[in-house]
């Protein structure tokens, strides 16, 4: 495997070499015309550099964009198609419509109308980011080219975690280049924030927004509400003749969600065979998100010779939940199914009888804070050399709150009990038509006697998890550029990276008092205190229910808290990771002609080293039961490796609007933190007691793998470009000659762009999640067993499951994209246009032992997005499409843990109007509209390929603002 990878890192350093030979040999003079430049003075040969030196600076300096004035959507269209066109790289962008405000309503919002990026929501927003069908563990964020940290506890980092107006563009790194450090095996999203010398003036705009959900508060309480608002505004100014730049921004967020949700308990099978609904936790969900975010920059460059730039943002959120509902134990209740009407193998219809609700007024809350810093330090030494010194320190914290509480008409199904009608309806909701009254005869109890297996009664429970991730990183690169020959320049530094996170976990039973089944002294019910009567989910024909505060039990002493450990996690929960990420590298950027075609780009090599360990906790060797836990101690593991990662982008330009790039490039994607946990959880099975073999023996375990090593890639990328030549329409101001010098004011580049994409994507030392083998427990006896089961024991061996590198397979697609303004087909229709991607991915993953292919998660086989625009003196208007098939997604499980579930696919529309005064006493205020999710596209996911089997069904609503916006003149 080693020599297959040294093969590829060879071939592609060659295949750039010999190009860049045949190019320089096509270019060099014939010996005569050497011979005749040998004869010429040493002064005209110096001039004759000089004059190269200056052409190719101006070269270089036309292809990367400038600063240019920015006014509407149409603008931000066009200014991200500069972006692409100019890139060395493939690449999508997003660029801000003016300063402090990108387009659509968040930065996952605007992320996920890109062609080959998806997004998943989660609590009504957009989140989670797909890039070419791989999930958010194989892609990674930069703020500014500093690698971002996350308040999830992986690597998957939440782009709602940062305000939008902090950001002039976000450029998407398709194909990788080996400069780029921090880089993800699927693509890489790079936030930039406005550098202030950029800017040929004062810039400032203030964003303010009223924000209002189409359903009523679903479940009322402190914290939360339907409505919101969202004001922001940024500073932009230059100080000492224009040698000191200074950005300021601040964000002030509250941003409302209403979530109707129902997650079935799963689908036995009733005595005639058919699948039947075995329960379902049902709730109205109100939630708010608040968010404080600051961003700072300082730009100094006294002379030609230094630019330095500090950055700092810091954003401060808190998302608060009060979820109101019940759970209703149907099959898996013990309740007798009555009567039901199966259509093709599965009730749709039916009556349970003898339920016992539980009634539940649950509170979840995550409080988190995100820091970063970055210091970069430019040196231009003379005209050929140039050194970059950057430093970055990204950090977060995270706590969180998830309280449970239940009340019923008795102690363990003793109250009365209901009499429940369901159906199952075309959209996937589990309908229902209960008997008894929610409101009356409701006390705090254990409807279900969950408790019991811990000897407590359980009239609640508390998950409050923690987490603290930060990374420090330290470059140094530097450029050495030349005036002639195929490569415009040579650039080799080396990074250096530290990362550290922990996760841990409290966890409590909340109880009546504190005392214990079997010691005689439990409090088995107790009357609510301060209850009124809500109605959260009318929804699905559940009528109105007891509603309370939970935390006000809690103060007065009616809920007690009991610590516990462990509670359905399977594996001790806490752990700590440490990676240490050493990356010398260097990279020939490409500038030359082959005949009539030009052609760019860079080839390099990043070299990455990690160190890497973790510790968890496992139960000690040969300890008893205590109470009802095991004595733990902690487990440590470690590793290293060394991955060359070589890559190749090569940009044929066959004319000026036509561009073929090709890219080539090993990748790799690091462990989740979580399966890098070595923490051990045994487990034994009493039934299995005799049996001999391990397959079916007691013993069992699970665990995490702190040697885990990368999942590695082989990327390849094409993609064909043609931008059409047209008028700038949406309002750019070519003055200065910096800006006539960009791309987009010199050549026109208004005109859109038409491309066709392919690429392939071999996955391998892919991690399997589940790997089994066999494990020795005998260092763990008696584990559970008296000395007369000990003699009954047959094996000490059993099956250990903990991910491993023995996956493989590949993920291939195909994409296009249409940028088209309509006045390109007639001027009748100036101001409208359209964009238009579609993208279709397969995937195959295959684990040893499992002939049988599996999708990637994450993974839609369709993605499309769609805009129809139109803008015309100061009028704009926008709607948006959205679409993904089904796909294999990452939900919130039991105890604060992520589990893979099918998230069935659909639409999502958006629109946007606006009106911009561009002239008289308003001259710079827009007025804003906006509506997201106006198809209020249900959420639903589901198991066994059959979209009847609901695990989880969620309506958010459609969710709507009226802004406004001025920008100073």
């Amino acid at each position: 495997m080693l020599m297959k990878h040294k093969l590829l890192a060879m071939a592609i350093a060659s295949a750039c070499f010999g190009t860049c030979a045949v190019a320089n040999a096509a270019t060099a003079p014939a010996p005569a015309a050497q011979q005749q430049d040998s004869q010429q003075s040493t002064g005209n040969d110096q001039s004759a550099d000089a004059n190269a030196k200056s052409a190719r600076d101006k070269k270089d300096k036309a292809k990367q964009m400038q600063a240019v004035q920015v006014n509407g959507f149409i603008s931000s269209i066009e200014n991200a198609t500069a972006l692409k066109k100019n890139a060395s790289t493939i690449v999508e962008a997003i660029s801000a419509e003016q300063v402090g405000k990108l387009p659509g309503v968040s930065i996952a919002d605007a992320l996920g109308r890109l062609p080959g990026l998806a997004v998943q929501t989660v609590d009504g927003r957009p989140q989670v980011l797909t890039i070419h069908g791989l999930g958010p563990d194989f892609s990674t964020a930069l703020v500014n080219g500093g690698q971002q940290v996350s308040t999830n506890n992986n690597r998957d980092v939440a782009f709602d975690q940062y305000p939008s107006s902090w950001f002039d563009n976000v450029v998407v790194h398709m194909s990788p280049q080996a400069d780029l450090i921090g880089q993800g095996l699927a693509g890489t999203v790079d936030m930039h924030t406005i550098r202030p010398l950029e800017k040929n003036g004062m810039e400032a705009a203030v964003n303010a927004k009223y924000i209002w959900n189409s359903m009523s508060e679903l479940a009322p309480g402190k914290g939360v509400s339907n409505k919101g608002r969202n004001l922001n505004g940024v500073w932009v100014d230059q100080f000492l003749n224009h040698t000191l730049g200074v950005t300021l921004g601040v964000d002030l967020e509250d941003n409302p969600s209403q979530i109707q949700h129902q997650a079935p308990w799963g689908y036995p099978t009733d005595n005639n065979g058919n699948l039947v609904v075995g329960g379902s936790k049902n709730y109205g969900i109100t939630d708010s998100l608040k968010r404080n975010g600051v961003l700072a920059t300082v730009q100094w460059q006294p002379n030609e010779f230094y630019t330095g730039t500090v950055d700092l943002t810091y954003d401060n959120y808190k998302e608060t939940q009060q979820a109101k509902g019940m759970e209703l134990p149907l099959w898996w209740g013990g309740a007798p199914l009555a009567s039901a009407t199966p259509v093709n193998g599965f009730d749709a219809s039916g009556v349970y009888t003898g339920v016992s609700p539980v009634i539940r007024n649950d509170y979840n809350s995550t409080s988190a804070r995100v820091y970063n810093f970055n210091w970069d330090n430019k040196f231009t030494i003379n005209e050929n050399w140039s050194v970059d010194v950057d430093a970055n320190y990204s950090r977060a914290t995270r706590k969180d709150v998830d309280l449970e509480s239940y009340s019923g008409f008795g102690f363990n199904k003793s109250g009365p009990t209901d009499t429940i009608g369901f159906n199952e309806l075309g959209n996937g909701l589990l309908y229902v038509n209960p008997s008894l009254d929610n409101t009356q005869g409701v006390m705090l109890t254990d409807p279900q006697g969950w408790g019991g297996g811990s000897d407590v009664v359980q009239a609640g429970f508390i998950n409050a998890p923690r987490t603290v991730d930060y990374l420090a990183n330290v470059r140094l690169s530097v450029e050495r550029s030349f005036a002639s020959g195929p490569f415009s320049s040579l650039e080799f530094g080396v990074s250096n990276s530290r990362r550290n996170k922990t996760y841990n976990i409290d966890q409590a039973f909340l109880t009546l008092g504190g005392g214990t089944i079997s010691g005689g002294n439990a409090i088995t019910s107790a009357p609510i205190q301060g209850g009124s009567s809500c109605d959260p989910l009318s929804f699905m024909g559940i009528g109105p229910q007891i509603c309370y505060n939970p935390f006000a039990l809690i103060d007065n002493g009616s809920l007690v808290n009991v610590p516990t450990f462990g509670s359905n996690t399977g594996t001790p929960p806490n752990w700590r990771t440490h990676e240490n990420v050493f990356t010398p590298y260097f990279q020939f950027n490409i500038d030359t002609n082959l005949g009539g075609v030009s052609l760019r780009g860079n080839f390099g090599m990043q070299v990455q080293h990690t160190a890497q360990s973790a510790t968890g906790e496992r139960v000690a060797p040969g300890s008893a039961i205590t109470g009802t836990g095991f004595d733990l101690i902690p487990v440590r593991g470690s590793t290293s490796y060394t991955r060359y990662l070589p890559s190749a982008n090569l940009i044929f330009g066959f004319t000026d609007n036509d561009d073929l790039r090709v890219s080539a490039a090993r990748t790799l994607s690091r462990p989740r933190m979580d399966q890098m946990n070595p923490s051990l959880g045994i487990s034994g099975n009493i039934n299995h007691l005799p049996n001999t073999d391990p397959n079916q023996a007691y013993f069992s375990a699970s665990g995490g793998n702190a040697k885990l090593q990368p999942t590695m890639a082989d990327n390849f990328n094409v993609s064909y470009e043609h931008y059409f030549s047209g008028p700038l329409t949406g309002g750019y101001q070519c003055n200065s000659a910096d800006q006539k010098n960009s791309d987009l004011c010199r050549s026109g580049g208004g005109g859109g762009y038409f491309s066709v994409s392919g690429y392939f994507i071999g996955l391998h030392d892919y991690i399997n999640p589940s790997s089994s083998y066999l494990y020795n427990f005998a260092p763990f006896m008696p584990f559970l067993l008296k000395p007369a089961q000990v003699a009954q024991l047959g094996t000490t061996y059993g099956i250990m499951t903990s991910p491993t590198n023995d996956g493989r397979g590949y993920v291939k697609g195909l994409q296009g994209t249409l940028n088209l303004p309509f006045n390109l087909l007639t001027p009748v229709l100036d101001g409208f246009g359209t964009i238009l991607s579609v993208n279709r991915t397969k995937s195959s993953l295959v684990y040893p032992g499992n002939a049988t292919p599996i999708t990637v998660p994450g993974l839609s086989k369709w993605v499309a997005n769609g805009t129809i625009y139109y803008q015309h003196n100061g009028f704009e208007a926008r709607i948006s499409d959205s679409y993904r098939s089904s796909f294999l997604g990452e939900v919130s499980g039991i105890s604060a843990t992520r589990i893979e579930q099918t998230l069935k696919g659909g639409s999502t529309y958006d629109a946007q109007v606006s009106y911009t005064f561009e002239s008289g006493r308003f001259k710079g205020l827009t007025l804003i509209a906006t509506g997201a999710n106006l198809s209020n596209k249900i959420f639903t996911t589901f198991q066994n390929n059959d979209p009847r089997q609901v695990q989880t069904w969620e309506r958010y609503g459609r969710t709507y603002s009226i802004g406004a916006s001025y920008k100073f003149q």
